[in-house]
């Protein structure tokens, strides 16, 4: 196993009807802004929630946050942050609102551009401080320091890990995921999903404990991921669901083993150009990368097969293409479409993504060697 350093400082609150600690969780005498989405909360009875929570605290409201937060909008709510001299910061949503209001969080008092936050990796010295009220199981960003932010203008989407805005705590109620829509669930499934394959599928450095945590994520996401997107209401279910999505990049899994990420990187390529659901690009992208770097992947791959999906018959190629095939089922399984083609995507998408990562000279994966031709190739297999 690698070296690590490993640290976690956000709170966990987790249950039904725990909204109502909200109060006792924020510093008194602060201002809170809340920030919340497309308004999905006001008819989910979260709002109302968290707004008698917060009797006696003063605060202001941000919303319109998108499902893939954009640069603009969130320089709007850091402009109102400092006009309003807000010094607490509370996410009602879904990985999106989170991922935006730790941005928000680390721009307000950052001296100089804070897009160089996201292009240049410009340090973050302070950030205010924030916590979250989840109500879609996915991300995990209830429990990290990360965030992913689009700019419109450019169509570009960058990823970010600034230790300073780890959630101060998360409220974690199963009970909100029952009027999600089928999609958003079965978004949230593949979402978690993916992020274990991106810290698991890489090559064996003896974490055999890490292996077997990331294992019983991926197969309780199997096991329940059905069944949750056909009844979110499920309290049981949904609860499963959403400790797993927590469980997925809070950092624990991925400690001391190498990460991938290329399908991360390759997938917000297709979002930033055409909008397509996050989760949805990733159900593309990963079996494709799967299928291109298998010999990188060899020895883990089949591990994955044999102890996640029970593929256990015919010689290593033939484990390995059943294993494939059964990822991208399983995708498929929850409603989720897994090629380029399905959304009316090809060549020209595929030009364009291999070019931006030419232009910026990126090689990708656990063993940087993933380069702008077998981007090509992967996409190419999707197509």
């Amino acid at each position: 196993m690698k070296n690590f350093n490993y640290y976690n400082p956000t709170k966990i609150i987790f249950g039904k009807d725990k909204i109502k600690q909200l109060s006792s969780e924020l510093p008194e005498n602060s201002k809170v802004m809340i920030t919340y989405g497309g308004g999905s909360i006001k008819n989910n009875g979260v709002y109302d929630e968290v707004i008698k929570a917060l009797d006696g605290f003063d605060f202001i409201e941000f919303g319109g946050i998108e499902s893939n937060p954009k640069y603009e909008t969130l320089m709007q709510a850091v402009e109102l942050v400092r006009d309003e001299k807000v010094d607490f910061l509370l996410a009602v949503g879904g990985g999106s609102v989170i991922d935006g209001t730790k941005f928000i969080a680390a721009a307000t008092h950052f001296k100089g551009d804070p897009w160089d936050i996201l292009t240049k990796n410009s340090e973050v010295k302070f950030a205010l401080p924030l916590g979250g009220v989840l109500t879609i199981p996915a991300t995990g960003s209830e429990m990290n320091s990360k965030g992913v932010i689009t700019k419109s203008e450019t169509k570009e989407k960058y990823a970010f890990d600034i230790p300073l805005v780890f959630p101060r705590f998360s409220i974690l109620d199963p009970a909100v995921a029952a009027s999600l829509p089928k999609i958003q669930a079965a978004n949230g499934v593949v979402d978690a999903f993916s992020h274990i394959i991106e810290q698991y599928l890489t090559y064996d450095v003896n974490q055999p404990l890490q292996d077997r945590f990331a294992e019983g994520v991926l197969m309780t996401l199997i096991e329940e991921g059905s069944k949750y997107v056909e009844n979110s209401a499920d309290y049981n279910v949904a609860a499963n669901i959403m400790w797993a999505a927590t469980m997925a990049l809070n950092g624990l899994i991925g400690a001391g083993v190498p990460n991938d990420w290329s399908s991360h990187r390759i997938a917000h390529e297709i979002t930033a150009l055409h909008n397509v659901d996050h989760a949805q690009t990733l159900a593309i992208v990963m079996p494709g990368v799967m299928s291109v770097m298998r010999e990188d992947k060899k020895e883990k791959l089949l591990q994955f097969g044999k102890r996640v999906f029970n593929v256990v018959q015919g010689d290593e190629q033939q484990r390995i293409e059943e294993t494939i095939e059964k990822t991208d089922a399983f995708f498929r399984s929850l409603g989720i479409k897994t090629r380029l083609s399905d959304y009316n995507l090809g060549e020209e998408t595929i030009n364009t993504i291999v070019q931006r990562f030419a232009d910026r000279k990126t090689v990708l994966g656990e063993n940087r060697n993933i380069t702008p031709q077998k981007v090509r190739e992967i996409l190419n297999d999707r197509l």
